[in-house]
């Protein structure tokens, strides 16, 4: 499924409005040039690479979720958690994250709360993610298992774990799929 509010569009505007190529932009953040072209097209992205094109433009993670500019506290109902922004994990990874903003319509926040939910695929090949911050996770519903450099942690329904997102990291549920509300702190 495609994000409602594509931030591929929004970081392509960004990038040409500071007069910076593709290839500038792989640079700085480290993804190839053909993985920008993907996201800014729409493609699936997770949120590992969002975090590096935003520092590598030097904007706040935030701007590629914004929907409705606003200094008012954002309420995300339930029944509408679906409307915001959708994130679905990569391609090449065998688990399935999907990620729901749930502040979208708060300007300049520097902290990104998520509900994910995670469904694996049977498969233990997992990739790692690594970026600036801070998260913070609490499981919802389900079990899941937090690997952070290498130690692994088990989370049940009601439990929470708050790291640096330096180190590589991985979540994946423990059986079947989780839900969890996830807040990532990406600093400029």
């Amino acid at each position: 499924m495609k994000q409602d509010i594509t931030a591929g569009s929004k970081i392509k505007s960004i990038r040409e409005m500071k007069s910076v190529s593709r290839e500038t932009l792989a640079e700085r953040s480290g993804l190839s040039t053909e993985q920008i072209a993907q996201i800014e097209e729409g493609d699936s992205l997770s949120l590992s690479p969002l975090i590096q094109i935003a520092r590598a433009l030097g904007v706040r993670l935030g701007t590629f979720l914004d929907d409705i500019e606003s200094d008012q506290p954002a309420v995300c109902h339930k029944d509408e958690r679906d409307k915001g922004v959708r994130f679905i994990s990569s391609k090449d990874t065998l688990n399935h994250l999907d990620y729901y903003s749930l502040a979208r319509s708060k300007s300049g926040r520097y902290m990104e709360p998520f509900f994910i939910e995670i469904n694996n695929t049977g498969n233990d090949d997992f990739k790692f993610s690594s970026h600036e911050g801070e998260e913070f996770l609490y499981c919802l519903e389900g079990a899941v298992e937090v690997v952070y450099g290498n130690k692994q942690y088990r989370l049940n329904a009601g439990d929470s774990i708050y790291y640096d997102s330096i180190i590589d990291h991985c979540i994946k549920s423990v059986a079947g799929s989780a839900k969890i509300l996830a807040v990532v702190y990406a600093p400029n």
